[in-house]
């Protein structure tokens, strides 16, 4: 027997093939238990990964009780902050809704929800004031210019061979609406904050509308125009044959104090310019609806006429009567009667954003909640409204 098959056979000497033949049968052994331990690990990843997919849409199916209410996370949030005072939540958060664009405001308090804002907004906009029939625009800016044409392109006839004349130009009047802030301070006791039961938000838009709504109804009427409004009647008044761009026209009773056979009424109708009477209605407050409703004509029949059904308004010569009890009551020389159509003749600008301040030591133990919200109106277009003065002349 050979040196080289006993020391094969012994294992002390192998050759080189033997040598390569072993190594490689080696790595190839440790190199299959690798790849068997990665085909398990990425059999339970995938494993757990489809566990924790199936979790999460157990956990994201809707109860079937009733659907998922989308704007809770804000709700929850703004019911905290006016609650408790915890503006964590509010904080970041971005507020998507027709009025809103973000919950902070960099100069002190946040805005509300929007079924809040909204609420309020409704509110406004049924209440018995000129915004219910005024133009209403939403700004971003700190005023609002309206441009009016007052004045038409001349006109003329031409021939085919004569010279053209010059012809007038229009006139831009421009009128300028600044925003003022409107501002409400209700208060609510902590006690009744932390009632869980206590309709925070309907108390507290409830409160917030009903005094924007009254100061901006006697602002739209008689406002000065300093720090609020200003108000249809705040503007000089002249009679209407003489009436001047800037002014408004007013048409007399013929009696001091009083309406005589009502005939004044028709006059202020046909006062204002046919283009405005298709749109035009009466504003008044009820003592002068009392008054009015009164009046018959030589037949024997009233010029005033309730609504046909639930909601219409009532009509006087046909045209929709607004009761708002801003205006002044029926007395000697009083305008206590506007015709118009005070969608092209009054506007209100306002900012959409209604912002919400919480103040838990002004007022203690109760919490004052200052509410502010910008707006501005004032007449757009003069030849768009009359009046009627209570009076001889």
């Amino acid at each position: 027997m050979s040196k080289t098959e006993t020391g094969s056979r012994a294992g002390d000497v192998l050759t080189p093939a033997e040598e390569v033949k072993r190594a490689v049968a080696g790595f190839m052994s440790e190199f299959k238990g690798f790849q068997d331990d990665i085909q398990r690990k990425l059999k339970q990843t995938e494993e757990r990964l489809t566990m924790m997919d199936r979790k999460s849409h157990i956990t994201a199916r809707p109860p079937l009780s009733g659907g998922v209410e989308l704007g809770a996370p804000h709700r929850k949030a703004f019911s905290a902050y006016l609650r408790h005072g915890d503006d964590d939540a509010l904080r970041g958060i971005e507020i998507e809704g027709k009025a809103l664009s973000t919950a902070i405001n960099s100069d002190g308090g946040f805005l509300v929800d929007p079924q809040t804002a909204d609420r309020v907004k409704s509110v406004l906009a049924s209440a018995a004031s000129i915004r219910a029939v005024a133009s209403v625009v939403n700004v971003e800016a700190t005023s609002f210019d309206v441009l009016v044409d007052h004045t038409d392109v001349g006109a003329g006839w031409a021939t085919e061979t004569g010279g053209v004349t010059e012809t007038d130009t229009p006139q831009i009047d421009r009128i300028s609406i600044p925003l003022h802030e409107l501002a409400a301070l209700p208060k609510a006791s902590q006690r009744l904050l932390d009632d869980s039961a206590f309709d925070v938000e309907g108390w507290l838009a409830g409160r917030i509308a009903d005094k924007f709504a009254r100061a901006e109804a006697a602002a739209f009427i008689a406002g000065d125009g300093i720090d609020k409004p200003k108000g249809i009647l705040t503007h000089t008044k002249i009679a209407n044959d003489t009436w001047s761009w800037g002014n408004l026209g007013y048409v007399v009773t013929g009696v001091a104090g009083g309406i005589g056979n009502g005939d004044a009424v028709v006059d202020l109708v046909y006062a204002l310019g046919a283009r405005y009477r298709a749109n035009a209605g009466f504003v008044m407050n009820s003592k002068t609806a009392g008054l009015i409703r009164k009046l018959k004509d030589a037949d024997g029949r009233f010029l005033w006429s309730d609504g046909l059904a639930a909601g219409e308004p009532a009509r006087l010569l046909g045209y929709p009567v607004l009761v708002t009890e801003d205006m002044p009551d029926v007395a000697t020389d009083a305008f206590a009667i506007a015709f118009g159509d005070f969608r092209a003749g009054y506007t209100i600008a306002e900012r959409p954003d209604l912002r919400v301040l919480r103040d838990p030591f002004s007022a203690k133990p109760h919490v004052l909640f200052y509410a502010t919200k910008r707006v501005g109106g004032d007449v757009s277009d003069f030849a768009a409204i009359k009046l009627l003065k209570f009076g001889t002349a």
